[in-house]
């Protein structure tokens, strides 16, 4: 007899579907596509979406970007490519009420636009917050600003009434909706306000000291595009250019992504964890899916069906049964990534372009994969074990074919997770660091199962206790892969508890809750003492004072220093760039010195920010020369400093340990908490009219917006994670299912009570639970410390009860789970066990 594989492999399927054999299968499968593809769809439309609007992002279809007025020889080679041109010029600045209509005041983003702005998409615009809005390709007119909606209600003006800008008044005529190429950053928070290029000398709001960013777009064909960006790459790469860049699709604004893609990578680091979960209860599940089918061959053997049909049968029901999982997973994917859409709502853009078929394929080929890499290997043993080794119910070892199978999947599995990590740092971490808890887990199992057997006395010990230690003994490899597998599904699931508990709550409270939500800068010298009292008249009696200098690096060691002497973009962008510098003579409390030594009022020294070290490549001894203000100013690096930038206090990347610089051009900083006193930021502004004050209030408040948006959108794919997690408990307790049901049945049949067999169970269970919970623990612990001091940056310590709670809360997990799936083993008579045996 040899039928055709189709005709047995389908027939076979049925009656293991009708069986509920394939159930485990199935669910760990279809949850590891799932997690998968919801992050794929997610990522593919997110893609999309960007490229669509990458021009509108930009402003253009590149952009030259510089501290001050672009070279006219910039807007020469444009034209003379053919290309169209905008400039735009943004800074912040204060916007008042008059006197009598209030007087209130708010720190907004100021953007001046020409006529031809903007170069790629529209703005949208309302006439009046709230209302309905409109596209439109205009500007404001002279004398006109258009504004955020919540600049009027902030300042308590109505549409049409007048808001002061510097020296010049403006009408509020319009409401902005939309403004494409806004982009993200420090200022992206503050209200804008939009005016016509011709009303910004009448504001006296632009001074030699003001710090303002000037972007020139260009728009038109893609060849001439590219020709002027490479024209202008060299330009600004020449000697003595600072202060500019060149944006273009292939550079695009880094700020733009850096939300998103933590939230990216977030997300994929969790579906991960979920896929790697999966393929171990895969694993598990089809372990015993062999064992269950051992009588089936046997009889299949003995009537002729001859190896090959087997094989190919079983690889042929697999392949059914992955596939069916694959697409139930792929349409629960596709359904999950809109619950993304709607908790990142506000980060991303609901109209969104549709996916593409590469999140499908790739979810059918990590189901198919799964299941072939981790599944078939101990299913395909069952078409190559001789007729005695049938007879006495073992599967055997693997053979080459199967350890071919094996290989071949878990490389394929492996590059798979490689590619929907879409960080090969992070994907490496991900499986390398699964791979080696696994080992780590399976090692301290077999030295515990071989310590339990040499510390229980059975003279003196319990009979249940003597019982359960002879079940885990006479089986260690089975009990060191329960064991093991137990640990990861618990090292995800206290992982995870951690990580929400403690890490993100962390996180979102390491800044403490009095810290400064004001920053005043622009303090002239002789308005510093009169400031200072006003500060403490109102009450803020705690707050930061220091100077602030700006300088540019120009030379390190007596060499000329330029952008293009790094690799590194944040190196290139520090060296082009002015830096706030300070002094101080004794160290700021809230900086550490990590190196070198802080000596108070030491000529020619200067401290360093450690971060700021690290990327310049400086080291303690080295020499920076500034330029402030056209003098040149040269110090030795004596001391590095930790600086805490989450502390929201004043903090400096370089600081001169000294009390006075009186020869160079000084302005003053103040942090404090603004006290609760009503008006009071209004009557600051009125009484120094020159100053800025930073709110950062509202800036806080959407940053932590943001952060829980993209935690929920993780804690709510950590779903998935802990389904997972379950599916492997359960696979991994239920996977000496019939070996136990036998080994009780002869108990039962020699006198043993089920009373007692009960505890045996229990107690099995319990341990394995224990243990397993307290290695997970461990082991998280030691994740969530990492986590916490090279993902997060704080200092992180967790409690010392989470072993002890961790290895109850396996035991706990695992009784429960055994409870579910081996609640029939001691109900089954005895006689239809011992006669399953037999047959």
């Amino acid at each position: 007899m040899d039928t055709s594989f189709f005709g047995l492999g389908w027939r076979t399927l049925r009656r293991d579907l009708r069986a509920g054999e394939l159930r485990l299968l199935i669910v760990a499968v279809t949850l590891a596509v799932a997690a998968l593809t919801s992050v794929g769809f997610f990522a593919d439309r997110l893609q999309g979406g960007l490229q669509r609007d990458a021009r509108q992002l930009l402003g253009g279809d590149a952009v030259v970007v510089s501290d001050n007025p672009p070279p006219a020889a910039f807007t020469e080679q444009a034209r003379a490519q053919g290309l169209q041109t905008s400039t735009t010029v943004s800074f912040p600045t204060m916007g008042r009420a008059s006197d009598a209509e209030g007087g209130a005041s708010k720190l907004v983003a100021l953007k001046v636009v020409d006529a031809a702005y903007p170069l790629r998409g529209s703005l949208r615009v309302a006439d009046a917050p709230g209302g309905a809005d409109t596209a439109t390709r205009a500007v404001p007119a002279p004398g006109e600003a258009w504004v955020d909606g919540s600049v009027p209600e902030a300042l308590g003006l109505p549409m049409g009434a007048t808001l002061l800008l510097g020296d010049k008044a403006f009408r509020i005529a319009r409401v902005l909706t939309i403004e494409p190429d806004r982009g993200a950053g420090f200022l992206s928070f503050a209200p804008r306000v939009m005016i016509n290029a011709a009303d910004l000398p009448a504001t006296q709001l632009v001074q030699p000291a003001s710090r303002l960013t000037y972007r020139l777009a260009v728009a038109g064909a893609d060849p001439q595009v590219k020709a002027f960006s490479a024209w202008a790459e060299t330009a600004v790469a020449q000697p003595g250019v600072h202060g500019m860049r060149v944006e273009s699709l292939e550079t695009g604004q880094p700020q733009m992504r850096q939300t998103l893609d933590r939230a990216q990578k977030f997300l994929s680091l969790v579906s991960l964890l979920a896929a790697l979960l999966s393929a171990v209860a895969v694993a598990l599940a089809a372990r015993g899916f062999a064992a269950s089918h051992l009588d089936d061959c046997a009889m299949l053997r003995v009537l002729g069906q001859s190896q090959r049909t087997i094989a190919r049968s079983y690889s042929f029901e697999f392949a059914l049964v992955g596939l069916f999982a694959s697409a139930l997973g792929v349409a629960i994917g596709f359904a999950v990534h809109y619950v993304f859409i709607a908790l990142l709502a506000g980060l991303v853009d609901s109209a969104l372009p549709a996916p593409g078929l590469w999140p499908v394929a790739f979810g059918v080929g990590m189901g198919l994969t799964l299941l072939f890499a981790f599944g078939l290997p101990p299913v395909l043993q069952l078409a190559r074990v001789p007729p005695l080794r049938v007879i006495r119910r073992d599967v055997g070892g693997l053979k080459p074919a199967s350890l071919g199978v094996l290989a071949v999947g878990v490389a394929g599995f492996a590059a798979l997770l490689l590619a929907a990590s879409s960080d090969l740092k992070l994907g490496l971490i991900a499986v390398g660091g699964f791979a080696g808890a696994v080992l780590l887990f399976a090692a301290l199992a077999w030295v515990a199962v071989q310590l339990l057997r040499r510390s229980v006395n059975e003279v003196t010990a319990p009979r249940w206790l003597v019982l359960a230690t002879r079940q885990i003994s006479a089986r260690p490899v089975y009990a060191v892969v329960q064991v093991s597998a137990l640990s990861v599904g618990l090292l995800a699931l206290v992982l995870l508890l951690l990580l929400r508990a403690d890490l993100i709550g962390s996180w979102r409270q390491a800044t403490p809750a009095d810290a400064p939500n004001r920053f005043v800068i622009n303090v002239q010298p002789d308005q510093g003492d009169a400031f200072q009292k006003t500060l403490q008249d109102a009450g803020v009696q705690k707050y930061d004072w220091y100077p602030m200098v700006r300088g540019r690096l120009v030379a390190i060691n007596g060499k000329d220093t330029a952008p293009a002497d790094y690799a590194d973009d944040r190196a290139k962008r520090l060296v082009d760039r002015e830096f706030n510098l300070s002094y101080a003579a004794e160290e700021p409390p809230h900086n550490q010195t990590v190196a070198g030594t802080w000596t108070d009022n030491e000529p020619g020294a200067i401290s360093v920010e450690q971060g700021l070290a690290e990327t310049l490549k400086l080291k303690l001894g080295d020499t920076l020369r500034f330029d402030i203000g056209g003098l040149q100013n040269e110090a030795r690096i004596t001391s590095l400093r930790k600086v805490d930038w989450g502390s929201m206090r004043a903090n400096f990347f370089a600081m001169y340990p000294v009390a006075q610089m009186p020869d160079v051009p000084t302005t003053f900083l103040a942090a404090y908490r603004a006290p609760a006193t009503a008006g009071f930021d209004n009557a600051l502004v009125r009484q120094f009219p020159n100053i800025t004050n930073v709110d950062l209030s509202s800036t806080l408040a959407q940053v932590q917006r943001v952060l829980d948006q993209v935690i929920r959108a993780v804690e709510f794919l950590f779903a998935f994670t802990l389904a997972a997690g379950l599916v492997v408990l359960f696979a991994a307790v239920t996977a000496t299912r019939e070996e136990r049901a036998k080994e009780f049945a002869i108990m039962r049949a020699v006198g043993a009570r089920a009373s007692l067999l009960r505890q045996v169970q229990r107690a099995e269970l319990a341990g394995v639970g224990l243990l397993a919970g307290f290695l997970a623990s461990t082991v998280a612990m030691a994740v969530g410390w990492a986590l916490a001091r090279y993902a997060f940056d704080f200092a992180w310590t967790a409690s010392p009860w989470v072993p002890l709670a961790g290895a109850l809360a396996g035991a706990v997990l695992a009784l429960a789970a055994g409870w579910w799936g081996l609640r029939d083993v001691l109900r089954r008579p005895v006689v239809e066990t011992l006669r399953r045996a037999a047959d």
